[in-house]
């Protein structure tokens, strides 16, 4: 800043600026496809802490699970991971940290810890890893706009680490992934509020729930107890 008005003023533009090097000594060569499969293997294990033929499908990985199959049984053999069946319902061959799989025994069944995550976030594996719940009066032909689904924007409010509402990444609708009367979705609408109210999460201007209108809908009361505003149409809840 100091020099460049006298530059300015003299006419000189400077056509190229930094510091070069050559690159023959920076980039390095490939390495190996078996390091490479090994890496992921880590950072999989790192991200999600127990790792199933599912995980490896959602994130997209080349070959997908039987590529880093290889990969998983070196890290259990050097006691990095270990190798059992964790997760109900999910293949029978699953990789998991140490410290993973003593969180999991340490929950408690009854726990009603109320979270709002990110729906593509990867600690929220419903879409990806595992399927979204289906409600037992849910239409057979809801649309597929209706439907969850792992988008960004979209947030997912997880009871004791189930999904029970999934709010639409335009703010405008909310989804009960629960059967009507679910004495957990009052504490799912808190937790929404609380992380809005926060700052965490962007302004909601409510107008559907279940892809019906929220005036008029039992949920209209419960919402507005909450602080979200009435309008003629919607309801608003900011920061």
């Amino acid at each position: 800043r100091r020099f460049g008005g006298s530059r300015r003023s003299a006419g000189a533009t400077a056509q190229v600026a930094g510091r070069w090097s050559l690159t023959s000594t920076i980039f390095r060569r490939a390495a190996a496809p078996d390091q490479q499969r090994r890496t992921v293997a880590e950072l999989l294990l790192e991200r999600h802490g127990i790792v199933t033929r599912e995980t490896v499908l959602a994130e997209g990985v080349p070959g997908g699970f039987s590529a880093l199959y290889t990969a998983f049984a070196d890290l259990e053999t050097l006691g990095v991971c270990r190798r059992g069946y964790f997760i109900e319902g999910l293949g029978g061959a699953q990789f998991a940290l140490p410290g993973a799989v003593e969180r999991l025994r340490a929950q408690k069944d009854n726990d009603r810890t109320a979270q709002v995550l990110a729906a593509t976030d990867p600690a929220q594996a419903y879409g990806a890893a595992l399927k979204w719940p289906v409600r037992a009066d849910a239409p057979q032909t809801t649309a597929p706009s209706r439907r969850p689904s792992r988008v960004a924007g979209a947030h997912v409010v997880l009871v004791g680490g189930e999904p029970v509402l999934y709010v639409e990444r335009s703010g405008k609708g909310l989804q009960t992934l629960v059967d009507p009367g679910d004495d957990r979705v009052p504490g799912a609408i808190d937790a929404l509020t609380e992380f809005v109210r926060g700052g965490r999460g962007r302004r909601l201007q409510i107008e559907r729930v279940d892809g019906e209108d929220v005036i008029g809908s039992p949920f209209e009361a419960l919402l507005v107890e909450r602080g979200f505003r009435q309008g003629p149409r919607k309801l608003t809840l900011s920061a």
